[in-house]
């Protein structure tokens, strides 16, 4: 699958990456690290209605529905970015529901879903909704290891249920959406690393040009664009056995190329100051949303055997 990016697209991806630098920028990233500390919540309620207001959560609703009329290629785009910027919140459950509950399209709603195993969910007490439910279960707050994606557990077994069931209608779209929220961040610590490479200077020299440092660079620049191919021609033909693949390696560049980021960063890498530590950490909790490494692994298999069996038969 050949996938270049058309003007608009291309434009469209810039467009929102300068609405987030200019509104998420890496202080505010920080500030919401302090404030989730102290009231264990991180949706900033008006951040999230510009988000409605720019067309983020209506993007591929039709216009005659208030919506942008764009479609699944152009949401990887601009989730993307998102995930490049670490945009907190339930992003993709909101955006799901979009023409279905009210105020979500427009950013007046927060919706999140059970798109975790376990009866996890995450934002759960700053949403307004859950996909798929009539009203908001009560949960019980767990640690969680995003300090920016604070998760509860679900009391009623019920809710839970209905609440899988309701996922189980938008796997492949939270897969592929998520799996584009993994390649931004997989993306943007490759450019962590590479501009922390070329600042951090040992024995009169940057340590960029140390063939150990060039060679985790270029293993993550690697990892970055495989997943960029798969998560792009994915969204272009909206196979599930390709969303499976793109989320797989999406969750592994996101994982080991800020794992990787954080070595080139030595020491400094492992204090909070840093920011790696905060992609590795989203990279995770995303790993194990709407479909985990063992899920996509059984829909690649189940393809596998299903064109193994036709090309058996005379």
């Amino acid at each position: 699958m050949d996938f270049h990016p058309t003007q608009d697209q291309r434009d469209l991806r810039a467009g929102v990456r300068d609405l987030l630098e200019g509104r998420y920028g890496r202080e505010e990233l920080r500030a919401s690290v302090d404030w989730a500390a102290r009231t264990g919540r991180s949706v900033d309620r008006e951040l999230w209605r510009e988000l409605g207001a720019a067309g983020f959560f209506a993007l591929r609703l039709p216009e005659k529905e208030g919506g942008v009329g764009l479609g699944l290629p152009e949401a990887v785009l601009v989730f993307e970015e998102a995930g490049r910027a670490l945009l907190p919140g339930p992003l993709v459950a909101t955006h799901l529901a979009a023409g279905v509950l009210a105020g979500a399209a427009e950013g007046e709603a927060v919706v999140t879903a059970f798109d975790l195993d376990g009866p996890l969910v995450p934002h759960l007490g700053e949403s307004d909704a859950v996909l798929g439910l009539p009203g908001v279960p009560a949960g019980e707050p767990v640690r969680s290891a995003d300090p920016l994606t604070p998760l509860a557990r679900v009391r009623a077994q019920g809710d839970a249920d209905e609440g899988y069931a309701q996922c189980a209608a938008h796997r492949d779209e939270g897969a592929l959406l998520t799996a584009a929220l993994q390649l931004g961040s997989a993306l943007r610590t490759v450019e962590l690393a590479v501009r922390y490479a070329g600042e951090r200077e040992q024995f009169g020299q940057p340590i960029g040009g140390f063939q150990a440092v060039k060679h985790l660079c270029a293993q993550m620049l690697v990892r970055a664009e495989v997943a960029r191919t798969a998560v792009y021609a994915a969204a272009v033909t909206g196979d599930p056995g390709e969303v499976a693949g793109a989320k797989l390696l999406a969750d592994e560049a996101a994982v080991r190329n800020a794992r990787d980021c954080l070595q080139v960063h030595g020491g400094m890498g492992f204090t909070w100051e840093a920011d790696v530590h905060l992609h590795l950490k989203r990279a995770w909790v995303r790993a194990e949303q709407w479909r985990t490494a063992a899920g996509a692994q059984e829909v690649l298999a189940a393809e596998l055997l299903s064109e193994a069996l036709s090309s058996e038969v005379p």
